[in-house]
């Protein structure tokens, strides 16, 4: 067999005479009476191949033999391309080689659907013939891409002085969150490991180690009711440092984001981040992962309409809740339009949605008959609309104000196209609420994970809240203590999240007991963390990038199964291997399990 002496992407000026042998597959073949032309393949790109019959007969009737996919090696001489035949769309595009002997290596079927083009796809063919899909040139530089991300990433935690320490893959169910995926020990009859939803309790224990700078490119797994896009198995930039605060892993990670969007983009991405409070996000977005390149923030109008005779907003703010706005600024929508965005609040949540359209010389909406002179001039000295504008409403409990608003903002910039260009917004989200009252469970939980550290100067409301029995006024007290957190979010997605963490056994200890995880709950779960914590643990924080969703938003993509070699569906399936599938019944009584149907 001939050796690739050179990829077929890399032919150049400096080859102009040479013969190379190149290796690839056949893209696609022409022929034009006496002359082959052959566009060969390979992950670094594409040449053009010439096979004259003339000069040499027996290649020309090899190249004439060829179709698509078929995998060849060749010798030949490189040479200019003549003038006018150029092609600026390829990187070799001035260049070609003319072919003095060719090798047929293997035959490709006829294959499901082309790689040449960029043809749309169904997702079920393109995962089940992900090897051809991967062929594809914008699914080729998605994975290089990523491949180069992970050298960005390493060479910034390497010249920070990161130690890249590998954690276990099987661990001990410590269930707080989403579902462990269990694997049974054959070894130990009834017993189960369970696959690592993050490296989070034992890159804490390597803090305790003293390796005080960890990080780790490292599979996590959740075995969660999946969303649109969600995988069960995904990737994490996971790090951890000792002796720090806050301003330190923030800044870190500012630095390594931004050396990965500079070296790999060309962006160069304003420092230090922006950064907005919890509350600011909630308030003026509805959400705490906000996407700022648009408008459309909310407003709030809960004192306007506190006393007003419009009972829904009334009612809405005597039972506790609020009453928030967004003023669409130039829409001239129809009432069509307004109908079917109604129609979509509903899907969220909202009972229905009031609005104001406000035209030349008036105002058009069925609730102006319900507003008094004094709420409509407050109302519109507030929003400052002009002709052409929408006004949208909401009012209920705060939550369903913040998710209805939250979403409609956000589907309103996708129908309308709001979102112009390729600008990248980055922000930090801090001073996160410690925790939360759940109804259904009927329980705190924490925001983030129980192992977040409470603000110092917070600890004596959180020993306050555990003292008394009234649950009011324990979730007032709770409501005022603030976490050591901070997400990092990128054009409305949140792509890492992180925290100081507990470092002192008796914080941890008030903690759990707040979340109402017991003495033996908490021993049977973490006792192997928490008995690390009284031998000399020190102040340390860290923080996890989503890889999958950073890379996705760095190549503009909507989905992160297209930066992802071999992802799964929606449904948690993969049609490529057919996995999940059944196992043997001997498999089964090896590791003492019976299925029930």
């Amino acid at each position: 067999m001939l050796k690739r002496t050179k990829y077929c992407g890399h032919v150049s000026e400096e080859d102009i005479g040479k013969e190379l042998v190149l290796c690839g597959w056949v893209h696609r073949v022409r022929n034009h009476g006496g002359v082959v032309f052959i566009d060969l393949r390979d992950r670094e790109g594409i040449v053009q191949v010439v096979v004259e019959e003339k000069s040499q007969p027996k290649t020309y009737q090899v190249a004439d033999s060829l179709k698509s996919e078929y995998v060849v090696a060749l010798k030949g001489t490189v040479r200019k391309r003549p003038p006018g035949t150029e092609n600026p769309k390829l990187k070799t595009g001035n260049y070609e080689v003319v072919a003095q002997e060719i090798q047929i290596l293997n035959a490709s079927d006829q294959i499901p659907f082309p790689v040449d083009e960029e043809t749309p796809i169904s997702e079920e063919l393109k995962l089940r013939y992900r090897y051809l899909d991967l062929r594809r040139e914008s699914m080729k530089e998605n994975i290089l891409f990523r491949h180069r991300a992970y050298q960005v990433i390493r060479s910034v935690f390497l010249k920070h002085g990161f130690l890249e320490i590998e954690t276990p893959f099987l661990t001990k169910s410590t269930p707080e969150g989403a579902r462990d995926f269990l694997v049974p020990s054959r070894l130990h009859p009834g017993k189960f490991y369970a696959l690592p939803q993050s490296p989070q309790l034992f890159k804490q224990i390597l803090m305790v180690a003293g390796f005080d700078r960890y990080f780790q490119i490292v599979r996590c797994l959740r075995d969660e009711d999946l969303r649109a896009d969600r995988q069960p198995e995904f990737t994490q930039i996971d790090f951890e440092m000792s002796f720090v605060d806050e301003e330190d892993i923030m800044s870190f990670s500012e630095e390594l984001i931004s050396t990965l969007f500079s070296e790999l983009l060309g962006v160069e991405l304003k420092r230090p981040f922006d950064r907005l409070s919890y509350a600011q996000a909630m308030e003026m977005y509805g959400t705490d992962k906000p996407d700022r390149r648009f408008g459309l923030e909310l407003v709030d109008l809960t004192d306007i309409f506190k006393n007003s005779e419009f009972k829904v907003f009334a009612d809405a703010i005597k039972t506790g809740g609020m009453v928030k706005a967004i003023n669409f600024k130039n829409s001239n929508l129809s009432r069509k339009e307004i109908d079917e965005l109604a129609q979509f609040v509903q899907s969220v949540g909202a009972k229905g949605l009031a609005w104001i359209k406000v035209e030349k010389d008036k105002l058009t909406s069925p609730i102006l008959k319900f507003l008094s002179q004094e709420e409509k001039t407050s109302l519109l000295e507030r929003l400052h609309p002009e002709e052409g504008d929408t006004i949208f409403f909401s009012a209920d409990k705060k939550d369903t104000v913040y998710k209805v608003l939250g979403n409609l903002r956000l589907h309103m910039a996708k129908k309308y196209n709001l979102i112009k260009g390729n600008a990248f917004d980055v922000l930090w989200v801090v001073d996160f609420p410690l925790m939360e009252w759940d109804e259904e469970e009927g329980r705190f939980v924490s925001l983030h994970h129980p192992f977040t550290s409470p603000k110092e100067e917070h600890i004596p409301l959180l020993q306050q809240a555990l003292g008394t029995q009234n649950l009011d006024e324990k979730k007032k007290l709770l409501e005022h203590v603030k976490a050591r957190a901070y997400d990092l979010v990128i054009n409305g997605y949140e792509v890492g999240g992180g925290s100081i963490r507990i470092h002192k056994k008796e914080v941890q200890d008030l903690v759990f007991k707040l979340l109402g995880i017991s003495q033996v709950e908490a021993e049977e779960k973490f006792g192997f963390l928490l008995k690390a914590l009284r031998y000399g643990a020190p102040p340390h924080g860290g923080l996890a990038f989503g890889l999958d969703r950073l890379i996705a938003i760095m190549r503009g993509l909507d989905s992160i199964r297209d930066v992802i070699a071999f992802p799964k569906t929606q449904k948690g399936i993969c049609p490529l291997t057919g996995a999940p599938d059944y196992v043997s019944p001997k498999q089964l009584k090896e590791v003492h399990i019976k299925v029930f149907e």
